[in-house]
Order: C-alpha cells, then structure tokens, then sequence
C-alpha cells in the first residue's frame, strides 16, 4: 500500500474510534482488508495506529476500546462464513497464559483466510496446561503464541512446551517475550512472517 493511502486511511479509522463507533471502525478495517490485502492493512493502518493510540485518560481509553474492538470485529469478519468453514490446516493460535491482549491473532487468523487456509484459533489467555491439551487432541503441525508483554511472554515456558511437543512447530509471537536462550526459533515479529511460518511445510 502506497504511504499516500496509508495515512488517510489511519485518519478515517482514528475519527471513527473518537467518534466512539466501533461498528465503523469495523466496516473501515473490513473494507481496507479487501482492497490492500489484510498484511498491508494490518502492518501499515491498524498497528501503528493501535501502537500510537494511548489510554492515558477516560476519554482515551475509551477511545482505543473502540479502536481496538472495532479493529477485531472488522479482522474476524474479513471472508468467514461459518456455514463453510475451512480447514485447520494443522494451525493453532493462542494467547499465551494470564495474556488478554491478542489483536495480532485476529489479523493472522484473517491473512490464512485470505490464503484459503484455516485454524483453530482458542483466544486469549490460554493456560499452558489448556494449551497442552488442546495440541495433543488437535495434533496441530504448527503453533502461534502471541505474548503482548512481558509480564505473559515467559520464553523458559515456551522452550520446555517444544520440548514437551518435539514434532510440532511452535513460534512466539508479540512484542512480550523475553530474549530466550537458543536453540529457539526467532520470534515472529511480523504479519508476513507469521503468515509464511504458518503455510511453510
């Protein structure tokens, strides 16, 4: 996406999460997801607007629940039909334990869409005991955790789960992991990566 059409779209967005209507800023995000492609939407109109939208007081942080509300809906919406599902394609996303900020995942889910492809995508905050359960009944091939910050990103955790999973791929992703010790995969710090690391194999 050209930085021409980059920045009026963060200003349509930004007016509609002042306005408070997250109904638009969701038809905005779905709209701007069609037209530039999800991993141009996400990379250079949601985040850094996300990024740059403080709560520092009521009326802020009401401002980026709308931003940040109105941005899940739109990503969540972008070519789902729940009558015609498609498959998993062996993926998992997750927020990592006690982590209830995931946005990232929204916009990820919507790229493998956007490709055709699935996943099971379980949420926020998953405990890691959950976390374990559900790949030992899904038997994913690759699994995202997304960690917002460091309180949740806990990369000893993530080290001894690919331990424990030793044939499934699993990547950190977010800003909230701690530099972990190698061997370990570099965190995902990307829409595009993320994407690729979830089609790859």
């Amino acid at each position: 996406m050209p930085a021409e059409a980059a920045e009026p779209a963060r200003t349509r967005l930004r007016a509609a999460a002042e306005d408070l209507d997250d109904q638009r800023v969701a038809a905005l995000v779905l709209d701007l997801a069609a037209e530039a492609g999800v991993i141009a939407a996400w990379e250079q109109v949601c985040r850094p607007l996300l990024a740059t939208t403080r709560g520092d007081n009521a009326a802020g942080i009401a401002v980026a629940g709308a931003l940040a509300e109105g941005t899940r809906v739109g990503l969540d919406a972008f070519r789902r039909d729940p009558g015609r599902p498609l498959p998993s394609a062996g993926v998992l996303l997750a927020g990592a334990e006690h982590e209830t900020c995931c946005l990232g995942l929204h916009a990820l889910a919507a790229a493998l869409r956007e490709r055709g492809r699935g996943c099971l995508h379980l949420g926020p905050a998953l405990p890691w005991t959950a976390l374990a359960s559900a790949v030992a009944r899904a038997r994913p091939r690759v699994v995202v955790l997304w960690s917002q910050s460091p309180a949740t990103g806990r990369a000893h955790r993530l080290v001894r789960f690919r331990r424990d999973f030793p044939g499934v791929r699993v990547h950190a992703a977010g800003p909230g992991w701690t530099e972990p010790a190698p061997p370990f995969p570099p965190r995902l710090t990307s829409l595009g990566e993320a994407t690729a690391a979830c089609l790859a194999g």
